[in-house]
C-alpha cells in the first residue's frame, strides 16, 4: 500500500561506494583485442573513442555488454521465497530499524520539500518489490493519550537488495506535509504531518520504529520476464515503480532477466520537481528498446485544450498504443494521490466510447486478467 500520510561491465565495475540514487561514477578499463588500437569507454560514449595504448591485459567482454553496466547484488537468497513476507513485524511488536540518510530529492522551485530516506533493517525485514513499510512516529497519540502514533504507511522505494545493494536497507520517498493556514497563510506547525516531517527531519543514526511489510497488490508479476509493464505516477507515487525499474534495469538478478517493455508515467508540479530524473535518463539512454518515460509538469507544460498538462493528458496523447498493449496482456499500475484517479478513469473511459468500447467491461477485464493494480493514498 501506498503512503497514507503524504506521502550500475565487469569491463566497468562499479562499487557500492560509487553508485547512489543513479549518480554514477564509474572505474574505465580499456579493452585489447590482440594488441590492436581498440575503442576506449569513455562515459559511455562509443563516439569519443581514443586508441587503446597496446599490451593492456586482455577483458573478455563485447563492447555492446560493456555498455549496459550491472550491480552484483546479494544475499541471492532472497530470491528463494515463493511467496512475499507479510507483516513481519506487527503494529504492538515494530522493529526498530536505524536512519541511514536523509537527502532532498527536489529543486529550490519545487513546491514542497520530498525527501529519499533510507533506513537499515539489518536483513531482518526483508520485502518484495511494491510492497510498503509502516512507520510509527515517536511520541504520544494526542487522541489517545498514552498510546503511540497510529502506523503511516509508506510505498518502499528500493528493490529488495536496498540501495546498498546488500539486502539490509530500504528507503522511503516522503513529501514533508506542511498545512498553512488559509486565512494568514503562515505555516501552523501543529497542524503539520507528524510522520513525513519526523522523517524528513531525521538524521543518520536516528531510530524508527517499523512494521509490515505490506501489500500484494502492487507486486511486480516476474512471470512472464518479456511483459509490458505501463507505470503511471504522480509525486511520490512514483517510489514503488523506482524499485521495480532498479530490478529490471539496474540490477543483477540471475532469476530476472527483463526483456519486456517499461513505461512510466510521472506527473510532477515543475522540472524542480521530478523524482529520480538521473536514474530513469540512465535507462533511457542504456535500454531504449525496454524502457520509455513520459513526464506531465503541469505547471510548465500545456495538454492540447491549452489547460494544465496532467498524467491523464499523457496518457490520452497515447491511448491508441496504451488500449493494444493493455489488449496484449500488458499490465498497468496507478500510485499517487488518491485524486488522480477520477480523471485518469474519466479519460479511459472517454478514449474506450471513442473506440466503440465499453470502459465498464474493459477495467472488468482487465481485473479478472490481474493486470489493473490501483494503490492510492
Amino acid at each position: 500500500m501506498a503512503q497514507m500520510a503524504l506521502s550500475h561491465m565487469h569491463v566497468i565495475v562499479p562499487s557500492s561506494n560509487e553508485s547512489h540514487l543513479g549518480r554514477s561514477f564509474l572505474k574505465i578499463n580499456s579493452v585489447n583485442f590482440n594488441e590492436r588500437p581498440c575503442i576506449s569507454l569513455l562515459s559511455f560514449d562509443l563516439k569519443a573513442s581514443k586508441l587503446c595504448t597496446r599490451r593492456q591485459s586482455v577483458i573478455s567482454m563485447s563492447v555492446q555488454q560493456a555498455s549496459k553496466p550491472k550491480v552484483t547484488v546479494s544475499p541471492l537468497t532472497l530470491e528463494d521465497a515463493k511467496e512475499p513476507p507479510l507483516n513481519t513485524y506487527k503494529p504492538k511488536e515494530p522493529y526498530t530499524a536505524t536512519i541511514v540518510s536523509v537527502e532532498r530529492l527536489v529543486g529550490p522551485r519545487a513546491p514542497g520539500e520530498t525527501c529519499h530516506i533510507v533506513i537499515d533493517h539489518d536483513g531482518n525485514v526483508p520485502y518484495w518489490e511494491g510492497q510498503s513499510y509502516g512507520v510509527i512516529p515517536p511520541g504520544e497519540n494526542p487522541k489517545k493519550p498514552g498510546n503511540p502514533h497510529n502506523v503511516r504507511l509508506y510505498s518502499i522505494a528500493s528493490t529488495r537488495y536496498g540501495d546498498n545493494f546488500d539486502g539490509k536497507t530500504a528507503s522511503f520517498c516522503v513529501r514533508r506535509a506542511v498545512y498553512y493556514d488559509p486565512e494568514t497563510g503562515k505555516e501552523d506547525p501543529s497542524k503539520n504531518g507528524v510522520c513525513s516531517n519526523f522523517l524528513c527531519d531525521s538524521k543518520p543514526g536516528d531510530k524508527v520504529k517499523i512494521t509490515g511489510p505490506s501489500g500484494k497488490i502492487m507486486l511486480l508479476p516476474e512471470d512472464n520476464p518479456n511483459a509490458t509493464h505501463i507505470m503511471i505516477a504522480t509525486g511520490t507515487g512514483v517510489a514503488p515503480f523506482r524499485g521495480y525499474l532498479r530490478r529490471m534495469f539496474m540490477e543483477s538478478v540471475p532469476t530476472f532477466k527483463f526483456g519486456g517493455l517499461a513505461w512510466l508515467f510521472l506527473g510532477v508540479a515543475n522540472s524542480d520537481s521530478l523524482l529520480y530524473d538521473d536514474e530513469f535518463e540512465k535507462y533511457l539512454k542504456d535500454y531504449p528498446d525496454n524502457f520509455r518515460f513520459d513526464r506531465a509538469l503541469s505547471r510548465e507544460q500545456k495538454n492540447k485544450k491549452g489547460g494544465k498538462m496532467y498524467v491523464q493528458d499523457k496518457i490520452e496523447e497515447y491511448s491508441d498504443e496504451i488500449f493494444k498493449l493493455l489488449d496484449g496482456g500488458a499490465h498497468i499500475y496507478f500510485c499517487g494521490l488518491k485524486g488522480m484517479m477520477p480523471g485518469i478513469q474519466d479519460t479511459l473511459k472517454r478514449v474506450a466510447e471513442e473506440r466503440g468500447e465499453s470502459w465498464d467491461q474493459k477495467l472488468s477485464q482487465l481485473k479478472k486478467n490481474k493486470q489493473w493494480h490501483v494503490e492510492v493514498y
